[in-house]
């Protein structure tokens, strides 16, 4: 099972935990490609870590077959210069040396898979956080449109109560009362001197285009 399935696991379980203590969907969104991102990097750091391994390996692995090469040759060498002792301890080295190959190949197809593992769980990962990162806009966008929504509507149903409506009549008596203590200021009060004069006059040449009113009448 590669890191990331690990990793993979661990996230659900920690974006499980957050949903059951309804968390915040854009933290929770935030928290998700931050864990991504953080996977993506361990994946990252392990993959170059297992492809220096192989190259060590591989560096090991060319070294031991040089040198059960060249134990092989001193076997022959000392064949044919009639020392047997000496070519069964060269014989001895060499068999040493290609186990110690064998192992170092297997060890180095090991490395080989881990790569082909971490490339391949990089390659998934990228994948689903580019997909998030697409995503989290709109998501993000939906739940502020829904946070709106829902304080509209919250002062909505606040103002449609009847404790609502009692408030708009009282202000609105208030103001009618203002209206009418307005209208009422200069009720009954004297008019001044000037103005009686003025009103005398008025009267006095309406009484005129009265009667010269009633004269064309009369001759008529």
């Amino acid at each position: 099972m590669g890191i990331f399935t690990r990793m993979r696991d661990i996230m659900s379980s920690n974006i499980n935990a957050m949903l059951e203590r309804a968390e915040d969907p854009e933290k929770l969104i935030r928290l998700m490609i931050q864990e991504m991102e953080d996977t993506l990097v361990e994946i990252r750091a392990s993959c170059a870590g297992a492809m220096a391994a192989k190259k060590r390996v591989e560096r090991q692995l060319e070294t031991a077959k040089q040198r059960a090469e060249e134990w092989g040759k001193r076997a022959k060498l000392a064949v044919e210069k009639n020392r047997d002792d000496l070519a069964r301890e060269a014989l001895l080295e060499k068999r040493r040396l290609t186990e110690r190959a064998a192992s170092l190949e297997q060890e180095a197809t090991h490395c080989q898979s881990l790569i082909e593992q971490y490339q391949e769980d990089m390659v998934q990962l990228e994948e689903k956080l580019t997909s998030a990162r697409e995503k989290q806009r709109i998501l993000v966008q939906r739940h502020m449109h829904a946070q709106t929504k829902k304080r509209a509507q919250s002062e909505i149903r606040r103002y449609d109560t009847s404790d609502a409506f009692i408030r708009f009549e009282q202000f609105e008596n208030r103001i009618e009362r203002m209206e009418a203590e307005a209208d009422l200021i200069n009720f009954g009060r004297k008019p001044s001197l000037e103005t009686a004069f003025n009103e005398l006059t008025q009267d006095e040449e309406l009484e005129k285009e009265l009667a010269e009113i009633k004269n064309q009448t009369a001759k008529k």
